[in-house]
């Protein structure tokens, strides 16, 4: 992976500001420490800082085509792209490296903006047309890789981070209310919009052109879980066996690199699964990684240890304590650039620094599958509420959540009274297309009663969850309830937050590239198409994936109960050792100044989760202390002290090219 910035004269004339160019892509470093790359013209900069994988040699950008008409700065992997090449070998086309940045620059001359449909990668890249003085800007289907870009003073910037944007000064640093609001409902804010004013977000699978003054977005692929009837109709095992075959090609393209590539492995079916295929296919000297917990409640070390030894893997691990997540909070923050509500990205962070440790730049990891096979509790616990709702009197069926989340340390063995009433809620708004996600954006949404007065009136006109809304294809009131459920998981948390937060920004903040096999759109386009009863079997989620797993793994590491990734939240601030960070921005002066928060409610909150064990603090005050805390941060770091947190090395060489 690598970082990509640049500054184009939109609709005005400036004078490309080499210096700045250089430290917006010298901001970047972490992304790519190998090299750094500058093309300047009267128009446009373009920066790159590169994390080297393909063509180690001969891959330097920015990348151009024979005549130098087209320039490009790339962020990512084109997997398919030996087959592309190939192709463009046979029209004429003429290549001076042997990477798969320089494809992307061939397929644009030959297709135009539309060749992006062709690629099978993860990405971000931006390409200059000189001849047509025109900017194109693209991003990958599901978000795994970043692009943000702001209008200012006639000049469009653009980075793969935030900070890189903001090294230009022109761009006022000022936190964005609407995006907050959006993190504290949906878990991720929902792009174009970011926490920040005037900042914005490119959506995953869609491209930008930027010419003559006017912006053009266009989506070029979406997610379709419309009925397939041709599936419908094949016996399990046969399509099983697609299904398996499809994530072994999956795998195999995404073992393409010039360097070692190793695997996170979790303990659970989904990394398991894609390191065994990659130890019985591929490589017979697979490295593995994994995070363990000091606290019982969040370690699955036994599961890890034991597939490690399963498949001969040379495994190490990294363990994590209260204080180890607390301490780099800060870190996190900065290279998230957004506020979190969970701590869940901090011992990712700590994993992709002992990736880096050992010498590795790439691991394959299991995500993706939870979303396109339904493997959330989430999916269950929509199953049951529309059960109940047909029959709301019901004792039986409420009962059944109290399965749902049984390997959290307080969950009730149990229903009680305050669990019915929770799930009862909206139990029969079945027609709303919402529904699945009701439960889970009502409980985010209760941070937003620590909200001040003034920050409550910043959000009087906000559309609230009615937002998501405006995201959802034509086609979606006609699909399964459990598609639609999967649908908003995929649109949501998974661009937004786990390829985000815990995904691109904690690896590359160590300079570690991640890979995603479930993430393959030929992969995700077939699971879509499943029938319904081949994703979630009555309450057996990721049924065809076991069936595909079943002759690769133990049986116990198939059978397992779901145990979502989770990592100590209050705690990790509050146990054991506590920071002086946490102490001064929740002081009442700080909350006062900033005047995001309640003093009198957020000190009632640091009370609770001081006062009381971890195991009986709630799952909103766990998010709102996370919440709380790291709005604090963002605000602190990104607003009153980004200069101060920049510490750019003026001795880095940096290629210029022409």
């Amino acid at each position: 992976m690598c970082g990509i910035c640049g500054n184009f004269n939109f609709n005005k004339e400036h004078i490309i500001d080499a210096e700045i160019l250089k430290k917006m892509t010298l901001v970047m470093n972490h992304r790519g420490p190998d090299e750094f790359g500058i093309y300047k013209d009267k128009d446009i900069g373009l920066g790159h800082a590169r994390l080297s994988i393909i063509d180690l040699s001969g891959g330097q950008q920015p990348i151009h085509n024979e005549d130098k008409s087209v320039w490009i700065v790339y962020n990512g992997e084109a997997f398919n792209y030996l087959e592309l090449r190939e192709e463009l070998v046979k029209k004429g086309h003429h290549f001076y490296t042997h990477s798969d940045t320089e494809v992307l620059v061939h397929l644009y001359e030959e297709k135009g903006p539309d060749f992006v449909k062709e690629v099978n990668g993860q990405f971000a890249f931006v390409i200059w047309d000189i001849k047509k003085k025109q900017l194109m800007l693209a991003r990958d289907r599901v978000g795994i890789r970043p692009l943000f870009y702001s209008v200012v003073d006639g000049s469009l910037l653009f980075g793969s981070e935030i900070k890189s944007i903001f090294m230009d000064k022109r761009v006022e640093r000022t936190i964005e209310p609407k995006g907050i609001e959006q993190l504290f409902t949906f878990w991720a804010t929902l792009p174009p919009d970011t926490v920040f004013k005037n900042v914005f977000e490119l959506p995953p699978a869609h491209y930008m052109i930027a010419k003559s003054g006017v912006l053009t977005t266009r989506r070029y692929w979406d997610l379709d879980f419309s009925a397939s009837e041709a599936l419908s109709n094949r016996s399990e095992e046969a399509v099983a066996d697609e299904f398996l075959s499809l994530l072994k090609d999956s795998i195999k393209l995404r073992l393409r690199a010039d360097v070692p590539v190793a695997a996170y492995l979790s303990g659970g079916i989904d990394s398991s699964f894609i390191t065994a295929l990659v130890k019985k296919y591929f490589n017979n000297q697979l490295k593995t990684f994994s995070v363990a917990f000091c606290d019982s409640d969040f370690d699955e070390s036994s599961f890890q240890n034991q597939m490690s030894q399963y498949l001969s893997t040379e495994h190490r691990q990294v363990r994590c304590d209260y204080s180890d997540i607390g301490r780099i909070i800060p870190d996190i923050i900065w290279h998230a650039e957004k506020p979190l509500i969970r701590t869940a990205p901090a011992p990712l962070y700590l994993l992709a620094k002992l990736v880096r440790e050992n010498n590795i730049k790439v691991v394959l990891t299991g995500e993706g599958a939870d979303e396109i096979l339904a493997g959330y509790d989430l999916f269950r616990e929509m199953k049951i509420r529309r059960f109940w709702a047909k029959f709301p009197d019901s004792k039986i069926r409420s009962e059944l959540f109290g399965k749902l989340y049984s390997y959290l340390p307080n969950w009730p063995k149990k229903v009680n009274a305050f669990l019915k009433s929770f799930y009862r809620t909206d139990l029969s708004v079945v027609n709303d297309p919402l529904y699945s996600h009701l439960p889970k954006w009502k409980t985010t949404k209760g941070i937003k009663m620590f909200f001040s007065e003034d920050f409550k009136n910043h959000l009087s006109q906000s559309k609230g969850m009615k937002t998501i809304l405006e995201y959802l294809p034509g086609g979606f009131s006609s699909w399964d309830h459990l598609s639609q459920a999967q649908y908003l998981e995929v649109i949501t948390l998974l661009s937004g937050n786990l390829l985000s937060s815990q995904g691109d920004r904690m690896m590359m903040g160590h300079s570690v590239e991640g890979r995603f096999p479930f993430l393959d759109y030929r992969v995700m386009e077939f699971c879509a198409k499943l029938p319904p009863k081949l994703r979630l079997r009555v309450m057996n989620e990721k049924y065809i994936l076991k069936k595909a797993a079943k002759a690769y793994l133990p049986e116990n590491i198939i059978n397992r109960t779901k145990q979502g990734y989770r990592s100590p939240d209050s705690a990790s601030f509050f146990k054991g050792k506590e920071f002086g960070y946490v102490t001064d921005l929740l002081s009442e002066s700080s909350l006062k100044r900033v005047n995001y928060f309640s003093p009198a409610a957020v000190l009632e909150l640091v009370n609770k989760c001081r006062k009381f064990e971890t195991s009986t603090i709630s799952a909103k005050d766990n998010m709102a202390i996370v919440g709380i805390i790291t709005t604090m941060l963002l605000e602190d770091i990104f607003i009153n002290k980004f200069a101060s947190k920049v510490h750019l090395n003026e001795n880095i060489a940096v290629r210029y090219v022409s």
